[in-house]
C-alpha cells in the first residue's frame, strides 16, 4: 500500500508521496513513487503512482526513456498538462495490456495504477489531474483542491478542514505533513521516507525537493505538537449535560 497526495493552490502546488512497497510482512521495500521532469524556465511536472508497481516503474522507465532518446512526443513536448495526463494514460494502458498477454490473466486488477500528474507549461495556469487504471483522467478545481491515492482515509479529514484554494502554502503544507504524520500512526502499510516537493506557481523551475526521513526534527516536532494539542483539546471540550446520554 501507499499513500500520495498533491494539492493545487492559488499560490502554489504541493506533492508528496511515501516509499513503502510491501508483499508481505517478509517482503517490505523502499520505491520512490514521485518523480520530476521538465525543462527550467519552459516547464514542470511532478508525476507520482500508487498500486502495482511494476506497472508504475514500466511507465515512469517509458516516459524518461521517451524524453532521453528525443522522442517527438514526450512530456518534454507535450503542448498542455491535459495532453500530458493523455499520454500518461495511453502508456499505462498498454504496460497493463502487455502485462496481461505475458501471464495470459484476464484478471486485470493484478495490474492497475493510478497516477496523480500535476504541473505548468509556459504561459498556461498550473493545473492538477488524477490519471485512473483506466487511462482516464480528472483535474483538480479551486473546490477540489486536492487528490489523494492509496490509503487516503486517515489523512484527508485534515486536508478536508484546513485546504482551501487559498490557503496560505506553508499552511497547507505543514497540513499535508499532519495528513502523513496521521496515516503513519494508523497504517504500518505506510512507511517513510516521505518525498515531498512544493512549486510555486509561473516560477517554472524545478524544485529540489526533500525527503523527509524518520530522524527529520521538523517532522517529529509538529507531530509531537499535533498530538498535544488534539489532547488539549479534548479535555477543553464543553462538558456533556448531565442527562446527554439517558
Amino acid at each position: 500500500m501507499t499513500y500520495c497526495a498533491a494539492i493545487r493552490l492559488k499560490e502554489g502546488m504541493i506533492f508528496a508521496s511515501d516509499t513503502r512497497t510491501n508483499a508481505g510482512v517478509d517482503h517490505i521495500s523502499t520505491f520512490r513513487k514521485l518523480y520530476q521532469y521538465g525543462v527550467e524556465g519552459e516547464r514542470f511536472m511532478v508525476l507520482q503512482t500508487a498500486g502495482s508497481l511494476a506497472t508504475s516503474q514500466a511507465v515512469f522507465n517509458k516516459l524518461q526513456s521517451d524524453i532521453n532518446l528525443r522522442a517527438e512526443h514526450s512530456l518534454n513536448t507535450v503542448a498542455s498538462l491535459f495532453d500530458a495526463a493523455q499520454m500518461v494514460g495511453e502508456c499505462m494502458r498498454n504496460v497493463m495490456a502487455n502485462a496481461q498477454r505475458v501471464a495470459n490473466d484476464n484478471n486485470s486488477g493484478t495490474f492497475t495504477s493510478s497516477f496523480l500528474l500535476g504541473g505548468q507549461i509556459k504561459g498556461q495556469s498550473p493545473e492538477l489531474y488524477m490519471i485512473y487504471p483506466e487511462g482516464n483522467c480528472i483535474r483538480a478545481t479551486q473546490d477540489t483542491t486536492f487528490f489523494q491515492l492509496g490509503e487516503s482515509k486517515y489523512g484527508k479529514p485534515i486536508l478536508d478542514r484546513s485546504v482551501k484554494y487559498d490557503t496560505n502554502i506553508d499552511h497547507a503544507a505543514q497540513a499535508l505533513m499532519l495528513s502523513f504524520d496521521s496515516t503513519l500512526h494508523s497504517n504500518l502499510s505506510v512507511g517513510m521516507p516521505i518525498d515531498f516537493v512544493i512549486y510555486e506557481n509561473d516560477s517554472l523551475t524545478l524544485p529540489k525537493g526533500r525527503r523527509i526521513e524518520e530522524d527529520d526534527e521538523y517532522f517529529k516536532t509538529i507531530s509531537r505538537h499535533w498530538s498535544a494539542a488534539l489532547r488539549n483539546t479534548l479535555i477543553e471540550l464543553p462538558e456533556c449535560p448531565k442527562d446527554y446520554w439517558k
